[in-house]
């Protein structure tokens, strides 16, 4: 019998080939499984309760029903995080589990002032809370029910060296309206205000990047993290040079299909603001990923290559 099974069997140079085909960096698909395993394996072993994690996964979810607000404990960290559903725990999985902003940006240094525009429930927050010792973090949240969970997040961990401000960053300062057509509530889009709200969207305060400092009473940022669905573009293309003089290090989640623009644009952009660019595709979604920019010199710090067009 296992003669049998080895006459059916590839030889040792097919084996290699059908390896190599599977594995190949054009193999989107096998990239995504493997991401997708890793990813439930980590939910699994790394968040308490794992028997509720595959509920809060398995469930449909539906955004025009009322949210069911669970909360989950991660196992390393000892941090408590409410959350609505899977798109919430996933975020929470990303920031925390895969510490994608740390790997394709920078560990948050001891006593750096952070600055978090578009902070949801809280997961990047209290990460640069719980890495960066004695750091000061400013978070930005527009909408109101994550922000209501912003602050519970932040009192269940006690976490007291965070400023949480309900209001969004856009281009100028004054009003800004959240399109609520998305059923899920990470992918609420900003919008400027050219009418009164209506039942799909809800008008919020908003401030510019100028003005944040003025707000605030900064004298730098040392690192800014951005997660706006889009909103990236208009904030920084309207922010003046002294801004970004005074703008250490960005670390972001670009959109490629909500905004006109797109992330190559924003790479050239940004270093003609004086900062170093690097640019990660997403695991699994070729029309989003990661950018980081900084200031600080640092020679390891390389574009991309085949960026330079949209």
């Amino acid at each position: 019998m296992k003669g049998s099974v080895h006459s059916i069997l590839p030889g040792k140079a097919d084996h290699f080939g059908i390896l190599k085909s599977v594995l190949g960096t054009g193999n989107d698909l096998m990239r995504k499984y493997v991401y997708y395993l890793q990813s439930i394996f980590k939910l699994l072993t790394e968040v308490s309760n794992p028997l509720r994690v595959i509920a809060t996964f398995l469930s449909p979810g539906d955004r025009k029903a009322p949210s069911h607000v669970q909360t989950f404990r991660l196992r390393g960290a000892g941090l408590e995080f409410a959350v609505r559903g899977k798109m919430d725990l996933w975020s929470v999985k990303e920031a925390f589990l895969d510490r994608f902003y740390e790997k394709n940006g920078v560990p948050v240094g001891d006593g750096w002032t952070v600055v978090d525009i578009g902070a949801g429930i809280g997961e990047f927050t209290l990460f640069a809370a719980h890495q960066g010792k004695q750091s000061r973090v400013f978070a930005f949240e527009p909408f109101p029910e994550s922000y209501r969970l912003l602050l519970e997040n932040l009192r269940a961990n006690h976490i007291d060296r965070v400023q949480a401000f309900h209001m969004g960053v856009w281009s100028e300062s004054g009003k800004l309206a959240l399109d609520l057509s998305p059923r899920e509530p990470l992918q609420l889009k900003s919008r400027a205000v050219s009418h009164s709200a209506t039942d799909q969207q809800v008008l919020v305060d908003c401030i510019s990047l100028e003005d944040l400092f003025r707000k605030l009473d900064l004298e730098k940022i040392d690192l800014m993290k951005l997660d706006c669905e889009g909103a990236e573009y208009p904030i920084l293309y309207s922010s003046p040079k002294d801004v970004f003089d005074r703008i250490d290090r960005i670390v972001m989640e670009y959109h490629d299909s909500i905004h006109p623009n797109c992330h190559p644009e924003l790479v050239r952009f940004l270093e003609a603001q004086g900062y170093q660019v690097r640019a990660v595709p997403n695991l699994v979604h070729k029309e989003i990923g990661y950018l980081y920019a900084s200031q600080v010199r640092d020679p390891e710090q390389t574009q991309v290559e085949g960026e330079s067009d949209c």
